[in-house]
């Protein structure tokens, strides 16, 4: 292969360009690095990181983290808007009922809104209040600069509705109805 650099280059020179000439040939499979389902675990911090997240936490549970790196680039183009703080609890795996001032009646306070968070930890366990904590920080630096919101930690339950059956013997009697003589 030809050499690039000019006639003057030094041997240095010369010896860095067939280095950088050996890296190129090392095939790097970057776009399952830039995509949030399938990024090493251990590299998903650095996406997050080139993607502008202002917060990370190693503790999150993986879902978690490649929840909140995926919808990293969407939040950042809408971020401002009550959109982009229902994609930011989303992305915890949390559920919101959010009412804006001009949805309230009668209206509330202008640029305030009532939040509503159900967030349950890992494999449906309680949210521990770090964890609680840290959705809200990402609420407050994702909502409207100039708004400011009530919080209420809603509750999350399931359970299973099951039918059960049972006999009983039971007695009856025949009772017979007369009618009484009326008085005169």
């Amino acid at each position: 292969m030809k050499s690039l650099a000019p006639d003057n280059s030094t041997a240095l020179e010369r010896a860095l360009e067939i280095l950088t000439r050996r890296l190129d040939q090392i095939g790097a499979p970057l776009r399952p690095l830039w995509n949030a389902r399938n990024c090493p675990i251990d590299l998903l911090p650095w996406l997050a990181y080139a993607l502008s997240i202002d917060a990370w936490n190693d503790d999150w549970p993986e879902p978690v983290k490649r929840a909140f790196v995926a919808q990293a680039i969407e939040v950042q183009r809408i971020k401002g808007t009550a959109a982009s703080v229902r994609r930011v609890v989303q992305a915890f795996g949390g559920n919101i009922s959010l009412r804006e001032w001009h949805q309230m009646d009668p209206p509330g306070q202008p640029y305030t809104f009532d939040l509503v968070l159900t967030l349950n930890g890992a494999d449906g366990a309680p949210a521990t209040g770090r964890f609680v904590e840290e959705v809200m920080d990402e609420v407050a630096r994702t909502k409207p600069a100039r708004a400011w919101f009530t919080f209420t930690q809603g509750l999350s339950a399931r359970g299973t509705v099951a039918v059960v059956g049972a006999a009983r013997t039971a007695a009856y009697r025949r009772l017979a109805l007369t009618e009484l003589p009326r008085a005169a």
